[in-house]
């Protein structure tokens, strides 16, 4: 009997040391949560703010930088809000900009197209959280990469789905009208992004799949030379395809400048000062907030420098509502509040669309890549080694996953955005509560519907010139890439067949248009592989890509003899190595 009591009660000695560990967990944490609400530490800390917000002068010493803030460091409230607040406005030019040229190419009305801006803010929130978490799952994988990696609606969904619409409306599934002068006027077609979505949604499993391949093993397959080649072409591209044409009235079918019709001057002859496209007064609108983002950067804080872009916007808004160029019937016609699924799109399949989507996926795994390397450097964590792995493998399957739920959320597929880097560097902030407030004020911009009829309000010239910037801004993120490849003469011939596909259809958009005409009567599937494979060769990232992934797999590496010796000598080192582990 005493050694049944004693038996019964021994686990009492160990269980009130774990109980008395918890209370203690508990009172550590509701101390440090009161202390950060209710100390100056805790709201201010000891950032300097003077050097965040003050204007600075070119050329002028500069002050000493602020300390740096890690992952895991405990941030003050003040810089986690205004750090987050700033995350948010440097990409919200990036996430307004799909939607409205998905709903512009396409004719949908302001109410259907402030709905799409309010859906990509929300979609965007939430995702990036899930993004920026480190999730553990089966078999040490992860969900997310556990830094400040927001996501945003893919440029390369753009690029793509502009050669989907194309075919849409070329093979009758959307609808069109000719005018007497032979103008063709474009319908308003829903359907076609709930197909772009219905499509996007079945092959974002191909994305998932590649998260599970070994990190190592898919930066070989996508090396720089590869990724770098394609962000360069998806960057050019949607200089050419949007930025520009929107620079100059509008890329919709005013830039043929028709001699009659809706669309006989720009945005269209409906609205409050129409012009016919490549007007002066929309050149110089648009060069008017091109101008912006370069002066902010010249004598702007560091806070203005991170949303530049903002910045332009808004000065171009400024003067043109002034000068009477904005239409107010977005803002009016928008509701006050929404949600996601306030309005929906039939979703569907269509067939031509899915192996370029499928590219499209493989090559937002392919940013993913690039983008979280450099989020990784930024943030000062491993850039090598099974953690680093992780975060790459953690990020491509939250991308993937993320591609799967945004389609149910009306959203066309998302990327990571690289431009948040630029946020951490400049602010010396890499803590993921400055991403998790960026997250609060996009789904907080979404849901207040008028925010998104101001977005639309904003005419073609200002938001072409902010636009411009901002592709080129992503094709020279393409062009740092490259620069991290030695330059071989292999590197410049995969480099050079790329780009002859990649700006050979930049330049002459046509040249595929016409490859099958010469088949008799296909069949329907057929001639939905036909349509695959124009639609791939008429977008340049797609076909570019395509051609650097084909040769880096298939031309042998080149070894100059004296990278071959460091090799011989590293091996020559880790035997040695080797033996002493042994003989110890």
């Amino acid at each position: 009997m005493p050694s049944d009591i004693l038996t019964t009660s021994q686990p009492k000695p160990t269980a009130q040391p774990e109980v008395r560990s918890r209370g203690a967990a508990l009172k550590e944490r509701a101390s440090r949560f009161a202390k950060k609400f209710t100390t100056r530490d805790g709201w201010l800390g000891d950032y300097d703010y003077g050097w965040l917000c003050l204007p600075t002068l070119p050329y002028a010493k500069q002050k000493r930088a602020p300390p740096f803030y890690a992952l895991e460091q405990d941030l003050p409230l003040i810089l986690a809000i205004s750090s987050g607040f700033q995350h948010s406005l440097a990409m919200l030019a990036g996430l307004i900009t799909p939607p409205i040229i998905f709903a512009s190419a396409l004719s949908l009305d302001n109410e259907l197209s402030a709905y799409m801006i309010s859906a990509s803010l929300i979609g965007c929130g939430i995702l990036s959280l899930v993004q920026m978490s480190r999730i553990p799952l089966f078999g040490g994988y992860y969900l997310g990469t556990g830094l400040i990696t927001v996501v945003g609606t893919s440029f390369a969904t753009l690029s793509t789905a502009n050669a989907i619409f194309d075919a849409m409306y070329s093979d009758g599934t959307c609808s069109s009208t000719t005018a007497a002068d032979g103008t063709v006027t474009r319908l308003a077609c829903p359907d076609a992004y709930g197909k772009v979505l219905g499509t996007s949604l079945i092959c974002s499993f191909l994305e998932i799949f590649m998260s599970f391949i070994p990190a190592r093993r898919l930066k070989r397959i996508f090396p720089p030379i590869v990724t770098g080649t394609v962000i360069v072409m998806i960057g050019a591209s949607l200089i050419g395809d949007s930025g520009i044409p929107n620079w100059g009235g509008g890329a919709n079918d005013c830039m043929s400048r028709p001699s009659s019709g809706f669309f006989q001057l720009c945005p269209n002859i409906t609205a409050p000062r129409p012009l016919p496209w490549g007007s002066a007064e929309f050149i110089g609108l648009g060069f008017l907030s091109f101008a912006t983002i370069m002066l902010t950067e010249l004598f702007g804080s560091p806070f203005l420098k991170n949303i530049s872009i903002v910045v332009g916007l808004a000065v171009g808004c400024i003067v043109s509502g002034a000068a009477g160029y904005i239409d107010g019937s977005s803002i009016t016609t928008a509701p006050a509040i929404t949600f996601l699924w306030v309005h929906t799109f039939k979703i569907g399949v269509y067939p031509p669309a899915i192996l370029p989507m499928l590219a499209v996926y493989v090559s937002v795994a392919m940013e993913a890549i690039g983008d979280i390397t450099a989020s990784a450097e930024v943030s000062r964590v491993a850039v090598d080694g099974l953690e680093f792995d992780s975060r790459i493998q953690g990020g491509v399957l939250s991308d993937g996953i993320g591609g799967f739920i945004s389609a149910l959320f009306t959203v066309t597929p998302l990327s990571i955005f690289a431009q948040n880097n630029g946020v951490i560097a400049i602010t010396r902030c890499a803590n993921r509560s400055a991403g998790r407030w960026c997250c609060f004020f996009l789904i907080l911009f979404g849901v207040l519907g008028k925010i998104s009829g101001v977005f639309l309000a904003i005419p073609n010239p200002v938001l072409g010139g902010v636009t411009t910037f901002l592709f080129a801004s992503v094709a020279t993120s393409g062009i740092r890439v490259l620069a991290y490849n030695a330059f071989t003469r292999r590197d410049r011939f995969v480099l050079a067949a790329a780009l002859s596909f990649g700006f050979g259809d930049l330049l002459v958009p046509t040249i595929f248009e016409h490859l099958f005409d010469g088949v008799d009567n296909p069949n329907k599937g057929l001639q939905g592989l036909f349509d695959s494979i124009t639609i791939i060769l008429s977008t340049p990232f797609l076909a570019a890509g395509i051609m650097a992934v084909v040769l880096n797999l298939t031309l042998p590496q080149e070894f100059d003899e004296s990278e071959h010796d460091d090799d011989d000598d590293d091996a020559e080192l880790a035997e040695v190595e080797s033996q002493k582990h042994k003989s110890g």
